[in-house]
Formats: C-alpha cells, sequence, structure tokens
C-alpha cells in the first residue's frame, strides 16, 4: 500500500491533466480486460456492514468516485472493482464543449488539495448516451447533469431538461450540479426561483421517479442552504449532495494564485459543517451524500456521524492512490465495531444524536 507513496512524487512531475488522461486511459484498458475482475481482491472491502440501501438502490458500501474524474464514462467498467460502490459520470452538458482554456488544473500538495477550472469539458449527452446504452454495470451509477456555456441562464430548465431526458433511462440516480464556480454564472442558479422552476420541469419529466438529487456549493451561506434545503423538500428530491469545491483560500500553504475551485484536505471542515447542518435542518430525513476532504477512515466515519448517508471522493484518491478505498472501508468498519454498530445506517447523524 506504501507503493503509490514512493512513485507518487514522480506522477506528479507530469503535467495534471496529462496525468489524468493517461491514468483515465490505462483504466479504460484495464476495464475491458478479462481479468479486471481479479482487482476485487486487491483493491476491495467486501463486508455487509457497510452496505446501504437507500432509494430503492442496493450499495455494496457507502463510498463512492464522485463526478468530474470520468466525465464521459470512459472507465465506468473499472470503478466497481477498484472498491467503490457506486460512482457518478459527468458532468454532462446538452451540447459537447472542450471547457476552459489550459491550464485548468493545479496541484497543492503542500495542501493536500487541488484547483480546477475545467469548465465542464465534455462530449455532451447525446455522446454519453451513445457510450452507455445497452451496459450494464456491477455497482449504481449516478449522472450528474450541468448547463451548457452557450445556453443563457433563462433557458437553463431547457438545457436541464434535455439532458435529463436523454440519459432518463441509463442512470440509477441524477444530480443536478448548479455549484460548479467555473461555469459563468452557473452558482445563480441555486437562487430559490431559478431552482425551482429546474426542479419543477425536472421532476415533472421523472415518470419513473428516479432518485434526483442537487449539488450545493461550500460558500453558500446558512440561510442559503436552507432555501435549498426547502426546495428539495418541496420538489421531493431524494437528496442532497454536500459539497462541490470552494472559491475559499484560507489557510492554504501553497502560494498559487489561480481562478477556479478547491478540493481536497481544506473543504473538509466546511464540507462536513454543511452535512452537519443539513442533517439537523432536515431532522435526518433528507440522505445527503458527503464529499470534502476525505482522505482516510477517520474523515468518512467523521462525515457519516455527522449526517452522512453516502460519500464521495475525488482528491483523495488522486494523493492516496487506489488503495485508499479499502483504507477507507477497513477504518469505517473498525470504527462500527469500536462503537457497536452492526450497521453502517445506525451511524449516520449519531455525533449529533449524542450531543442532543
Amino acid at each position: 500500500m506504501d507503493f503509490y507513496r514512493l512513485v507518487r512524487p514522480l506522477l506528479f512531475r507530469a503535467d495534471p491533466e496529462d496525468a489524468h488522461r493517461r491514468a483515465l486511459g490505462a483504466l479504460a484498458w484495464a476495464a475491458e480486460q478479462p481479468w479486471v475482475g481479479r482487482l476485487d481482491s486487491v483493491f476491495g472491502y467486501p463486508d455487509p456492514r457497510l452496505a446501504v440501501k437507500l432509494w430503492g438502490l442496493s450499495f455494496a458500501n457507502p463510498l463512492g468516485l464522485a463526478a468530474g474524474f470520468d466525465k464521459n464514462a470512459e472507465a465506468l467498467g473499472a470503478w466497481e472493482h477498484l472498491g467503490f460502490g457506486f460512482a457518478e459520470v459527468g458532468t454532462v452538458t446538452r451540447y459537447a464543449q472542450p471547457g476552459n482554456s489550459r491550464p485548468r488544473l493545479f496541484r497543492l500538495p503542500a495542501d493536500r488539495a487541488a484547483i480546477n477550472r475545467m469548465g465542464f469539458n465534455n462530449g455532451g449527452a447525446d455522446a454519453l448516451a451513445s457510450r452507455l446504452a445497452g451496459r450494464q454495470w456491477g455497482i449504481p451509477i449516478g449522472i450528474n447533469l450541468g448547463k451548457s456555456k452557450v445556453t443563457p441562464l433563462e433557458q437553463a430548465s431547457d438545457d436541464y431538461l434535455y439532458s435529463f431526458e436523454r440519459l432518463y433511462g441509463l442512470g440509477d440516480y441524477f444530480v443536478l450540479n448548479v455549484s460548479s464556480p467555473n461555469t459563468p454564472g452557473l452558482r445563480e442558479l441555486q437562487q430559490a426561483d431559478r431552482l425551482g422552476e429546474i426542479l419543477a420541469r425536472l421532476q415533472f419529466a421523472n415518470s419513473a421517479c428516479k432518485p434526483l438529487l442537487v449539488k450545493i456549493a461550500p460558500d453558500l451561506g446558512w440561510e442559503a442552504i436552507d432555501a435549498v434545503v426547502d426546495l428539495c423538500g418541496e420538489h421531493r428530491l431524494a437528496g442532497v449532495i454536500a459539497t462541490n469545491t470552494t472559491i475559499a483560500r484560507t489557510g492554504l500553504k501553497s502560494d498559487i494564485q489561480q481562478t477556479g475551485g478547491l478540493s481536497g484536505a481544506p473543504l473538509r471542515t466546511r464540507s462536513t459543517a454543511v452535512v452537519a447542518h443539513i442533517w439537523k435542518r432536515t431532522e435526518g430525513q433528507l440522505p445527503i451524500v458527503g464529499v470534502g476532504g476525505i482522505f482516510s477512515g477517520e474523515d468518512a466515519w467523521e462525515k457519516i456521524t455527522h449526517g452522512a448517508s453516502l460519500l464521495q471522493v475525488y482528491t483523495g484518491w488522486i494523493y492516496e492512490g487506489p488503495w485508499m478505498v479499502r483504507r477507507i472501508l477497513a477504518g469505517l468498519a473498525a470504527h462500527m465495531e469500536r462503537s457497536g454498530f452492526k450497521h453502517l445506517q445506525q451511524a449516520v447523524g449519531c455525533a449529533f444524536r449524542q450531543v442532543h
């Protein structure tokens, strides 16, 4: 497990986006090999106590791959064999788009963080539909939906609705991404009137009642978060993903002046606070996917005990390597053992319940 840490300095000499492309290509290749299933015993951590049932879906464990890593579902067949309990593809937009100009991805090793201003670079909803059609996966698959850069904010609901309907039969759950800082004006869609219109149209088209979630920014104030949570109740959303990347730069060790969304360890405290706030606001009735700064079993346990039913990782996986999933799941199992919980669901929100 220490092998990755030995080779990481060499890997980090490469341009971050180039390294990402090569890693994704290697995983896509591995996913098509007949031996890919052998990876399960290396990277997986099967433990029935970690299984989660939510939204009518079965998750072997609560740890998922966050959106942004495999935008176009190129390596989708690999993630289940690397120990993940689910994976989220995208962000996908109605129209194919190249994203922002390079360089647009930056590592901050001193902070165990990254800054990205990718700008929803992806092949578009039609291309993703073609890639996913006729395929089956061993884990639940989420699809993260964003607004095309060329689409005016006033027409955002049309844009989201097209992608939602085009991909509807191909995802197990869907996420409305209105919180990326890298598409001009996108975060304005978190305002109650704009978000309400989009949610209403998507839920009207949601004939099979697929789980629909909204992903929010960590930079929202508490009142704004409450307004989003209230909309979730009004439009019967399945849950919230807390949180996206942040535009804040407080407390960084790295001297880097780059715009974009910051992810990784510096986001941990704020994202956990948002998870806890939502859990308390809804009295645990609105499922939360906790994401932001998860590197260890301790980080994961903190998110779970403060109200997250599921978790997602991205930046931590880049820094810790493919064995990270196994280590986190083993850490969760150890925490459950010490706490006397027989099922992970018993731990969700327990920190709050013990205090109050």
